[in-house]
């Protein structure tokens, strides 16, 4: 699954209103993943900023335009899935201030303050 991780009002949904769904994850906190009402895909998750989302690729109108910059939770991926080399990549997280260009953290900054 591809994310791309965008400030929330630069998201445009061209129809619907997705339904939030509160989701466990592994440190106890949990994860909003909306849902199309009607065939419920995932269409973004929030996980402790609303003002962030996390869209999902493959909602995109064009989802072929988009290449991932880094694979991250691989150590959960199933063994029949071969990752680039060229592509970093974490068996968790990362650290954001090493690998993010300084525009995109500029603009991260912005929204958290």
């Amino acid at each position: 699954m591809i994310n791309l991780l965008i400030e929330a009002d630069r998201v445009e949904l061209l129809a619907g209103d997705p339904q939030p769904v509160d989701v466990p994850r592994d440190d106890g906190s949990a994860q909003r993943i909306f849902r199309c009402p009607t065939c419920q895909v995932a269409v973004f998750s929030e996980y402790s900023r609303p003002e962030v989302r996390f869209v999902r690729g493959g909602t995109l109108d064009d989802p072929r335009a988009v290449t991932p910059d880094v694979h991250i939770f691989t150590k959960s991926k199933v063994g029949w899935v071969t990752l680039p080399e060229s592509t970093p990549a974490f068996e968790i997280y990362y650290d954001t201030q090493t690998l993010w260009p300084p525009a995109s953290l500029e603009r991260l900054d912005a929204i958290l303050r």
